[in-house]
């Protein structure tokens, strides 16, 4: 999965026809459009080297699709005729699903990367695949008369906690779900009647943060997200998402931290995720449950030493963690998500000098922490990604195929 803005084809393309070039030029304006936010047409012909009479063709192609929108521009100093704005139609949307141990959420996000509408559905049990499914399918009917009068659905994308097999969305191992050779999109697709992708919610959380989030820039990434199902990682390097033989690469909650920790779900003693949890940050104040910014003001108010030691002590285990990554990988950036970046928050300073004090010298000079931006939004814009694939690589050919 590249990261990277696709590349460039105009006048001088190897296309083997006009209608390939035409539907490759297509798909490059609708994704920079879609990842970087409005831009005008002059900057659309600058960054993809086309002409502006091209772009202006383009953009009026793919307006007629209803996947962007034109307004007038704003005012300029500039010399010359201004150019108009072009943005993201949020009309043609997906839908994304993110199943946890206390909740599904079901998002409703617009091509441009704005989540719309969130709806989070609290469980009393950690749902079975067939329970996500089926409330999944009730939510999204409970939207339905809203969906069809205003919205152009093109699939739904699931950010799960576990190993999900890239060709066709089954969940190998989920533990904190339990899940076992679940086939998870294909139920969700049958549920729904929408076409359904899914995913490893933390890999997908690493794509959004490196497109609308604080790893834009940034070719080499990890990315770690803390949840109540545990801690996951994804590894963007040289632009593009490691995924591994069948996309379960990026799994940094299952590295070894303490070799005489407890015994994780997976079966391994000493896990990050099992040293470094939001149960444990929770219980140090008292709390069975709460968001991360309850949870971030509770410690950060809390007189009892007992709640900053522990809060050191997962630091102390992450930056055993984040050594091992940036001794191996070299990132430019160490994005923190979920419950990781509430810790971080509380003493940034300590991380920061055991991360840079115990790796490599070179690596640690290049890397930086940094918390993730998107917050609750993340692994939604991540989900809804999978489900917009298609129509950002041939903006034509899906929706025509829909129409």
């Amino acid at each position: 999965m590249s990261l990277t803005e696709p590349p460039v084809f105009g006048a001088a393309s190897s296309a083997t026809s006009n209608d390939q070039t035409r539907r490759t030029n297509l798909s490059l304006v609708l994704s920079l459009v879609h990842h970087r936010g409005s831009l005008t047409r002059a900057e659309l012909a600058r960054v993809t080297g086309l002409n502006r009479s091209t772009v202006a063709n383009l953009t009026s192609q793919l307006s007629d699709l209803a996947l962007l929108y034109e307004t007038s521009p704003a005012a300029s100093t500039n010399v010359g005729r201004p150019s108009p704005e072009v943005h993201a139609n949020a009309s043609t949307a997906a839908l994304a699903i993110n199943p946890e141990i206390d909740a599904i959420t079901i998002g409703l996000v617009g091509l441009g990367g704005r989540v719309i509408r969130r709806i989070r559905y609290e469980t009393d049990r950690v749902p079975s695949a067939g329970e996500v499914a089926r409330v999944s399918a009730a939510v999204i009917d409970g939207m339905r008369a809203e969906l069809d009068n205003s919205y152009r659905i093109v699939g739904i994308g699931m950010a799960v906690p576990g190993l999900v097999r890239a060709e066709d969305g089954e969940v190998k191992y989920a533990p904190h779900l339990g899940w076992i050779d679940e086939p998870i999109a294909q139920m969700v697709a049958m549920a729904t009647g929408y076409p359904t992708w899914a995913a490893n919610d933390a890999s997908l959380g690493a794509g959004s943060e490196i497109i609308f989030g604080a790893g834009q820039g940034s070719l080499d990434l990890l990315y770690l997200n803390g949840g109540s199902s545990g801690i996951g990682g994804g590894v963007v390097a040289g632009g593009s998402l490691l995924t591994g033989t069948d996309g379960y690469a990026g799994e940094l909650g299952h590295t070894l931290v303490n070799s005489d920790g407890q015994r994780c779900h997976c079966g391994a003693l000493g896990c990050l995720e099992v040293e470094v949890s939001k149960k444990r940050l929770l219980a140090a104040v008292g709390l069975e449950s709460a968001d991360n910014d309850e949870l971030g003001a509770a410690l950060a108010a809390s007189d009892d030493p007992a709640a900053m030691q522990e809060v050191r002590r997962q630091l102390d285990y992450l930056a055993v963690a984040l050594r091992n990554a940036v001794n191996v990988l070299n990132p430019e950036r160490i994005v923190l998500g979920g419950f990781l970046a509430t810790v971080y928050s509380l003493d940034p300073a300590r991380l920061n000098d055991r991360v840079s004090g115990e790796s490599l010298d070179g690596s640690a000079q290049v890397a930086q922490i940094i918390p993730a931006r998107l917050g609750a939004d993340l692994l939604l814009i991540g989900a809804a990604e999978l489900a917009f694939s298609g129509v950002l690589s041939d903006p034509a050919g899906v929706i025509l195929s829909r129409a």
